[in-house]
C-alpha cells in the first residue's frame, strides 16, 4: 500500500516528497513485512487526513513538526469513538512514532510532544498453542490425495516442527530448501537465523516437491498457488480454517498457531527461553517469556482437573 493520491493532495509538495522517501526506508533498508508496512502507512494516512481536517489546510513538514500533544490525543480519541481498541491504537501511535523518528534522524523536522504519547494501555497476550495430542491429529489427518492437500501438509509441518512464522515459510523459494540438516530463514528485520530441520518435515517437503506439477527451478516459490504463484497467505489461512472443522480442532487453530505450539512444545519438553529464542528468531527475551504464561495456566488447569481437594471445592 502507497501513501494514497488523495492524502498527498492534503500535503505540501516536500512533505508528500518526504513521505514517499519513508516508505522507501520501510521497504529496502528495514525489509519491513508486507503486514507491517501496510499498516504503519494506513496509520500515517489516517493521521495526515486527522491534521488536514483539524487545521482546514495542506499539511508541511512545519505542521508535523509543530503538532502538539493535544493535536496526537485528539486524534487517538477519535479513533477510539470509532471503535479503535487498544491495542489498535496502540499500533496506530507506533506507525506515526517510526515516521517522526525517522524524519528526526534524517535531520527534517523534529516533534517533542510525541515523546509525551504514552500508549493505551494493553493485557498481556498469550500464546494459545495446540496441545501436543491436537497437533498431531492435524498433521497425521490431514489428507493426501492431490499436491495441494500435499502442499498444505508440508507447509503445516514445516510451521509446527521449525516454528517459521507464516510468511516466512511462503516467502521461501526453492534455493533456500534445508542443507546439511538446516534450513536459513529470514525474518522480521531482515536477520537470518538457522533452524533445525526434522526428518519429518523433510519428508513431507520432498513427497509435496515430487508431486508438484510445476517445475523446481531454484527461484522458484516453494509452495505455489493452483496457478503456479506463490502461494497467497489467505488459502492458507483458508485450509486450516477447513481442517479444523473437519477434525474438531479449537477456533484457536491457525497457521501460527503451529509457531506458537513449537514454542510451546518445546518449553514443556525441557527447552531452555534462550534456546528458544534462538530457534523464533525473537530480538528480545521478553516477548519469548510468553510461553511460560502458557505453562503456568495448562499447570493450573491440570491441578484443578487432578487435585482431591480442588475437587471438591
Amino acid at each position: 500500500m502507497a501513501i494514497k493520491d488523495i492524502t498527498l493532495e492534503k500535503c505540501e509538495a516536500d512533505f508528500a516528497d518526504v513521505l514517499r522517501k519513508w516508505q522507501t526506508y520501510l521497504r529496502v533498508e528495514k525489509n519491513m513485512s508486507k503486514h507491517t508496512f501496510r499498516a504503519y502507512t494506513s496509520d500515517l494516512t489516517h493521521f495526515i487526513d486527522f491534521l488536514s481536517r483539524h487545521h482546514g489546510q495542506a499539511i508541511s513538514i512545519a505542521t508535523l513538526s509543530d503538532s502538539k500533544i493535544s493535536d496526537f490525543r485528539s486524534w487517538l480519541s477519535q479513533k477510539a469513538l470509532g471503535g479503535a481498541g487498544n491495542a489498535s491504537r496502540a499500533r496506530s501511535l507506533s506507525g506515526v512514532k517510526n515516521f517522526l523518528t525517522w524524519m528526526d534522524k534524517q535531520g527534517i523536522a523534529h516533534n517533542a510532544a510525541i515523546g509525551g504519547i504514552r500508549a493505551p494501555k494493553q493485557p498481556r497476550k498469550i500464546a494459545r498453542p495446540l496441545e501436543q495430542v491436537q497437533a498431531f491429529r492435524l498433521l497425521n489427518q490431514m489428507p493426501d490425495d492431490d499436491w495441494l492437500n500435499l502442499r498444505d501438509k508440508a507447509l503445516f509441518t514445516l510451521l509446527y516442527g521449525a516454528g517459521l512464522r507464516i510468511d516466512e515459510a511462503l516467502s521461501l523459494d526453492i534455493y533456500h530448501l534445508p542443507r546439511e540438516g538446516y534450513l536459513r530463514v529470514r525474518g522480521k528485520g531482515n536477520k537470518e537465523r538457522q533452524v533445525p530441520v526434522l526428518k519429518e518435515v523433510q519428508s513431507a517437503l520432498d513427497i509435496y516437491l515430487n508431486a508438484c506439477p510445476f517445475p523446481a527451478q531454484p527461484a522458484r516459490p516453494v509452495f505455489l498457488g493452483i496457478r503456479g504463484g506463490r502461494l497467497n497467505q489467505g488459502v492458507a489461512q483458508k485450509a486450516m480454517r477447513d481442517l479444523r472443522c473437519a477434525l474438531n480442532l479449537p477456533e484457536t487453530a491457525t497457521p501460527h498457531a503451529l509457531r506458537h505450539s513449537f514454542a510451546t512444545h518445546l518449553l514443556q519438553n525441557g527447552a531452555n527461553l534462550r534456546e528458544i529464542q534462538e530457534l523464533l528468531g525473537h530480538a528480545s527475551l521478553s516477548t519469548t517469556q510468553r510461553y511460560t504464561d502458557v505453562n503456568a495456566e495448562e499447570l493450573m488447569r491440570i491441578y484443578k482437573a487432578s487435585h482431591p481437594r480442588a475437587k471438591s471445592e
